[in-house]
This record gives structure tokens, C-alpha cells and sequence, in this order.
């Protein structure tokens, strides 16, 4: 039996593992803490019993439910979600034909096509405001309806800008599809609509979905461009913090708005551990599958 011979490491190279070791470490928790320490220091606000939040004067709920009795905060989040969800839908639904679309076309009109979908992308949020601002406003000359700005202009506002998201993140999809797969479920039998529902569409559900959830938290969040395009009368909940601000009682509108963040932060939280179990157990489920089928 032949000895094995180990050959010592150095001591520099044993310390510079180590090193190198700690620093991934550090540089994870300071990753780690610049994305989440905000989100605690919210969630410890919408507890806290000092309006102003500069120390912690004890544990409360009082905050919670009184965002759930402020009236105009309410409506702002109903609206905000209304608009985000109506705006994820129509935008996931329109950009996938887009981007259907955009693939069939030959290479100079693709990328011709491309660029032109990403300057909504490149543009500044103030820019798009502003001229969707006049577009409607024009509109509303045109049929009469000085006063159009209002939900639905915001909502079709949102569309707007979240369509060319929804088409960015399904075109790279749509390029790993192969090309013969439409024509071959045509030819078995498919209708057209048959063939892009149980072909092509499931081959970029991926690409649908993170276009939808990119759409959504374009949506969730905007100010600017619904600022500019919503009227006096309708407000989201980016507008209402604005106003809060303004106003001369903004101490008081801080921990309603902190509660708020809290539940939704704990929401997406909530949602994202529930996805990851049950990938996690379809994943399990499928290796137990190859075990068993070799």
C-alpha cells in the first residue's frame, strides 16, 4: 500500500484562505443589512409608540388600526393596488403579443423595434409624466372633457410604462424557443391560437412571469408619472405620503405609512417563503421521479 505523501500548505496561503473567508463574510452581512436593515427599522416604527420615531417609547398597535380608519389612506391603497394589479394584467397580456410580435419580425426590423421599446425604459420618469401629461390633456380638449385626468388616465399611464418591461423580460425566452416548434404543432394538427397557447406560451411562462412581477412593482411604487397624470381628486399611496408631507399633521401620517410598508414587507415575505417551499417540494417530487424511472 503506497503512503500518501501530504504536502504542508504554507502559512501565508492558509492565512490568506482565511482572509479571504472573512471577507465574503463581511461583505454578505453588510449586503444583507443594507437591503433589509430598512425594512426592519419600518417594521419596528409602525410598533413604536413615539409618533416621531426618534426613540422607542414602547409597543403598540394603535398605528395599524389606525391606518385602517384613515379614510383617505385607505382609498390611496385601494387604488394603488387596483392600479397596480389591472395595470399588471393588461401590460403582461399586451407586452407577450408584443413580444411575439417583435420575435416574427426579420433581424433589421427586430432590432429596430427593440430599440424603440426601450426608450420608455431610458426615459426619464418626469419626461414620460410630462408628455403623457399633454397627450391626455389634449385628448381631453379633443372630446370635450377638460377635466379627464383622473383613475383611468393613470391606469392607462401604467400600462404605458410597464409594457416595455413585460416585453424585455419575455424576449430573451422567446430566443430559446426553438423555431420549428409552432410550425410542427401546426402541422399535427394545431389551430394558430392552439399552437401559441400549448406551445409557445408555457415555453415562455417564466419570461411572462417576471415581465408580471417587474410590471407590478413598476406599478406598486410609481409617483412621478402618476403625479403627473392623476388629477387632484386621485391619489395612490406615494401621492398620499407626498400630501402628508405638506400637510401640517405629516408627524402623525408617518407611523400609519410604516404600518403599511410593515404588512406589505411581511406579505411579499409571506409569499416568497410559501414559493420557495413549494419549489422546493416539486423539485423533491421530480427527483424522486428520475430515482424511480432509472
Amino acid at each position: 500500500m503506497n503512503n500518501v505523501v501530504r504536502v504542508p500548505v504554507p502559512k501565508w496561503t492558509r492565512i490568506r484562505k482565511r482572509a479571504y473567508g472573512i471577507a465574503k463574510l463581511v461583505f454578505l452581512f453588510v449586503v444583507i443589512m443594507l437591503l433589509y436593515f430598512p425594512i426592519i427599522v419600518i417594521i419596528i416604527q409602525s410598533v413604536n409608540q413615539n409618533a416621531q420615531g426618534t426613540y422607542f417609547s414602547g409597543f403598540t398597535l394603535d398605528w395599524y388600526k389606525q391606518m385602517f380608519q384613515d379614510t383617505n389612506l385607505m382609498i390611496a391603497i385601494r387604488n394603488t393596488i387596483s392600479v397596480a394589479v389591472l395595470a399588471t394584467v393588461i401590460s403582461t397580456i399586451l407586452g407577450t403579443f408584443f413580444a411575439l410580435g417583435i420575435n416574427s419580425l426579420q433581424n433589421k426590423r427586430r432590432r429596430q423595434m427593440i430599440i424603440l421599446n426601450n426608450v420608455p425604459v431610458l426615459n426619464a420618469d418626469v419626461v414620460t409624466g410630462v408628455s403623457l401629461f399633454f397627450i391626455f390633456k389634449f385628448f381631453g380638449i379633443i372630446v370635450g372633457n377638460e377635466f379627464i385626468l383622473g383613475y383611468e388616465t393613470m391606469l392607462v399611464a401604467h400600462v404605458f410604462f410597464c409594457i416595455p418591461y413585460v416585453v424585455l423580460s419575455i424576449l430573451p425566452k422567446l430566443n430559446e424557443v426553438d423555431k420549428n416548434l409552432y410550425d410542427a404543432a401546426v402541422d399535427l394538427g394545431c389551430t394558430p391560437l392552439g399552437a401559441l397557447m400549448k406551445v409557445i406560451i408555457p415555453s415562455i411562462r417564466t419570461g411572462i412571469f417576471t415581465g408580471a412581477l417587474l410590471a407590478f412593482t413598476m406599478s406598486f411604487d410609481d409617483f412621478v408619472i402618476s403625479y403627473m397624470v392623476a388629477g387632484e381628486e386621485v391619489k395612490n399611496f406615494s401621492m398620499w405620503i407626498y400630501a402628508s408631507q405638506r400637510a401640517s399633521g405629516r408627524v402623525l401620517a408617518w407611523p400609519k405609512a410604516y404600518a403599511y410598508n410593515a404588512i406589505i414587507s411581511l406579505v411579499v415575505l409571506l409569499i416568497l417563503i410559501v414559493y420557495n417551499i413549494v419549489l422546493i417540494k416539486k423539485q423533491k417530487r421530480e427527483r424522486k421521479v428520475r430515482v424511480n424511472l432509472s
